[in-house]
């Protein structure tokens, strides 16, 4: 693959990091943002802005999807003024966003029939991954397809090939479980230790390095402790991801207890107003739960 032309359509909170890395290692970037300003502000970088998501998609070599959903992935790439209808044969889609398997798989059916390529590649990594190009990227697709891909996203950070279409999406949710596991006992042990009359802080810096430490503990637990919860992944985005996950899960008849209750947490944390916060606003949940 000679790809040189790359429509992004997304530019949020990580999205506009990743368009802007494309557009320095020299990539000929097009972006369209449903929120214009967002676009705009990447122009300065040299990226041209699209009034709309099949104009950024026309005559592109690859098309990034960097949106909220699945359902909005599926509107705004599949559905009225499809930007798909504006890709040419021969062309790639990647959907970087996070959307259920099943969501991911269909695509690359609908795709496949246009005579495009697809693969779904969702990414970790937060907006500070975004931002310095060093997301950890999980590629389903062919292999063929995935390696064609590997010079365009290698501005973006480290690409795995995880196996078919539909498997990118499957190891985000197992990555979006951990995460959210992570930060829900993180804010257990925070408030744990701030109830009982230590120092949260001091306690962090005690645990750093120890088998307690982590990307999460490190990040999370500081925003937690300096109440930072300006959204990097906004908590209404997390219980999209847990429960993707749980449906998912009860399709291939399994339980997952953790899940469950991590899942109820930051809903509690949504219908209590938090949903705009970052999802380490867990703890303003568990708080609310403890001294209500």
């Amino acid at each position: 693959m000679s790809a040189t032309r790359i429509g992004f359509i997304g530019t949020g909170i990580m999205g506009g990091h990743m368009a802007r890395q494309l557009a320095k290692a020299g990539f000929a970037v097009t972006v369209w943002n449903r929120s214009p300003g967002k676009a705009e502000a990447l122009e300065r970088f040299g990226v041209g802005v699209a009034a709309e998501a099949a104009e950024a998609a026309r005559d592109a070599d690859v098309v990034i999807s960097m949106l909220s959903s699945g359902p909005v992935c599926d509107e705004v790439l599949f559905g009225t003024n499809a930007a798909v209808d504006a890709m040419q044969p021969g062309s790639t889609l990647v959907v970087m966003s996070s959307i259920p398997v099943e969501t991911a798989r269909r695509q690359g059916e609908l795709a496949a029939q246009k005579g495009i390529r697809y693969a779904d590649a969702p990414v970790s990594g937060g907006e500070k991954g975004a931002d310095e190009g060093t997301l950890a990227i999980m590629g389903g697709g062919d292999a063929d397809t995935i390696d064609a891909l590997r010079p365009v996203l290698a501005p973006l950070g480290r690409v795995t090939h995880v196996g078919p279409v539909g498997a990118g999406s499957l190891a985000k949710l197992a990555n979006q479980l951990i995460v959210a596991s992570n930060i829900c006992a993180v804010a257990e042990a925070l408030l744990l230790a701030e109830r009982g009359g230590a120092d949260p802080a001091r306690v962090r810096e005690a645990l750093l390095g120890g088998f307690a430490d982590s990307t999460v503990f490190r990040q999370h637990g500081l925003r937690m402790i300096e109440a930072d919860f300006v959204p990097g992944g906004p908590a209404k985005y997390q219980i999209k991801d847990t429960g993707t996950t749980l449906t998912f899960a009860a399709s291939l008849g399994l339980t997952l207890p953790v899940a469950t209750e991590v899942d109820r947490i930051f809903r509690g944390l949504v219908d209590n107003g938090g949903g705009d916060l970052d999802h380490s606003a867990a703890i303003i949940e568990l708080r609310r739960i403890n001294f209500r």
